[in-house]
């Protein structure tokens, strides 16, 4: 997306840093002293009955936390559960209530803060709503009227000719050197429409922070949300003869589960699960979610800026390493480029409670941040979908996430004007949000990649954008007709609110 700060690329090392976090380890200071006391004070804070929660702490990248702070984090009643050197950012537990604010002052911890409260249930994935299976009589119609090029239920997938991916199709399928990590709730790899492109070795559970590579750790269990699972197939269900096809049913797909059970997306999950794909051949990750317990993270409180610090070093990462990271714009129809907005939801793993933040400042992550592909959601009819957030300057992109039916029909043969995706334990269903837009253009940078298989991410962004199709503003935005703009699209054909650089397109992908 275009961020609302810099777009400039952090150095990968920070030489000056790095010799003053090795001294501090080695020359006792004033300072030292002082944060030797306060750890002291804040360990001694620690009760039987206190309830362990994770934090965060970012020091200078590259070889990891020094000796002084290691000594710091004991102190102050943390452990270190894993530690990502190159990016400087380790993962703590600790049943100190002041951890953070004491482990703050050590010399060479940059921020810390923590990333989880009392559980509650929470709503972070960017779909709308429960998914709607798709029933046999359902299932038996659309298999009838598919051709022979087509996958049975393909016909209900008006999404696909919205984006040429059905004209894409015809030149190439994507190639199987290709993968797309969904960083999410789980993947099912054992669904007939996923299994035969699922990339077992680029998949883990991220979900502790730190990596579990047993086998079928990244499936979601019973219970657990079908999200993950559907963007997958969105992505890359094969062309197979079996249910959907998906925009890139060529390349390989992973699961990268980061989501606990009661489905909060975790900053040390979310961290583990960058630096995972970065380090696994990844080429593109499709994040569909915003991380946990803030949906506007404001750089102002100490906390929550060390949760961006921590995020932002992990997508950059991933970015030097190759990876395009694409982001769902979420689905509140805020205008994320407004001067303010009421966050009603956060903290939403305690007690939420009203607070107006400015965008500007306070950032929905991974969406907004810098280098991230921020995508916002099309319906059936092609105009924004009821629910996706927009804002001139933030938007980077478009694609069908789905609408009420209501509100965006679909042309026959389709009948919904949701996105129909695989659901895990065999079968298909309905969903929609911006978390069902961003796999549409996961999948196309998944083709644009098999195209040319050098670009950088870089590249394959300015390509994505360069063939994307233009759309522009259109007509006062009243999509229920009711008389009242609903939301207001600023910006020219080729770089607006509503749409970005435009709708993506996969014929280009495979052609251009």
């Amino acid at each position: 997306m275009t961020a609302p700060h810099s777009r400039s690329r952090r150095a990968a090392a920070i030489p000056v840093g790095m010799v003053m976090a090795s001294a501090f380890a080695f020359l006792p200071n004033i300072q030292a002293v002082a944060a030797d006391a306060e750890i002291t004070t804040g360990a001694a804070a620690v009760t039987a009955d206190a309830p362990a929660l994770s934090y965060v702490v970012n020091v200078f990248p590259g070889f990891g936390p020094s000796a002084y702070v290691k000594k710091a984090i004991a102190r102050a009643g943390g452990t270190i559960v894993t530690s990502y050197d190159r990016i400087g950012v380790v993962v703590v537990h600790s049943a100190n209530p002041d951890f953070a604010k004491v482990i703050r002052k050590v010399p060479g911890v940059q921020s810390a803060g923590n990333t989880r409260n009392a559980p509650l249930p929470a709503q972070s994935t960017t779909d709308e709503g429960a998914p709607k299976v798709l029933s046999a009589a359902e299932m038996a119609s659309a298999t009838a009227g598919a051709t022979a090029a087509q996958d049975p239920l393909e016909p209900l997938q008006w999404d696909l000719p919205a984006i040429k991916a059905d004209k894409a199709h015809e030149k190439t399928l994507g190639s199987r050197k290709v993968t797309v990590a969904v960083i999410d709730t789980g993947v099912d790899d054992t669904h007939p429409d996923i299994a035969p492109n699922f990339d077992r070795a680029a998949s883990v559970n991220c979900v502790t922070g730190k990596p579990d590579t047993t086998d079928g750790a990244w499936r979601p269990t019973t219970g657990e949300s079908p999200h993950g699972t559907h963007v997958a197939g969105e992505i890359a269900a094969a062309k197979n003869g079996v249910g959907v096809t998906g925009v890139a049913p060529g390349v390989k797909v992973a699961g990268i589960k980061v989501a606990t059970t009661a489905g909060y997306f975790y900053t040390e999950a979310v961290v583990c699960g960058f630096v995972w794909a970065a380090e696994h051949g990844v080429d593109v990750t499709n994040n569909s979610y915003y991380t946990d317990p803030w949906y506007f993270n404001c750089k102002s409180d100490p906390d929550q800026k060390a949760l961006i610090d921590a995020i932002t070093r992990a997508s950059r990462y991933a970015e030097h390493k190759g990876v395009v990271n694409v982001a769902a714009a979420g689905n509140e129809n805020y205008d994320l480029a407004a001067d303010e907005i009421t966050d009603p939801v956060s903290l939403n793993d305690a007690t939420p409670s009203d607070r107006v933040i400015d965008p500007s400042k306070c950032y929905d992550i991974p969406t907004q941040l810098p280098g991230v592909v921020t995508v916002s959601s099309t319906g059936a009819k092609g105009i924004k979908s009821s629910f996706s957030n927009h804002g001139l300057g933030v938007i980077d992109i478009a694609a069908p996430g789905g609408d009420s039916t209501r509100l965006q029909t679909p042309a026959p043969p389709a009948t919904s004007g949701l996105i129909l995706g695989p659901l895990p334990g065999g079968t298909w269903g309905y969903m929609a949000g911006t978390s069902m837009a961003t796999p549409h253009v996961a999948g196309v940078a998944a083709l644009i990649k098999s195209t040319h298989p050098h670009a950088s991410a870089a590249l394959v962004k300015a390509l994505l954008y360069a063939e994307a199709d233009a759309t522009p503003c259109g007509d006062p935005y009243d999509i229920d007709g009711d008389g009242k703009v609903d939301a207001v699209c600023e910006g020219p054909k080729n770089h607006n609110g509503f749409y970005g650089h435009g709708i993506a397109d996969a014929l280009d992908a495979v052609t251009k």
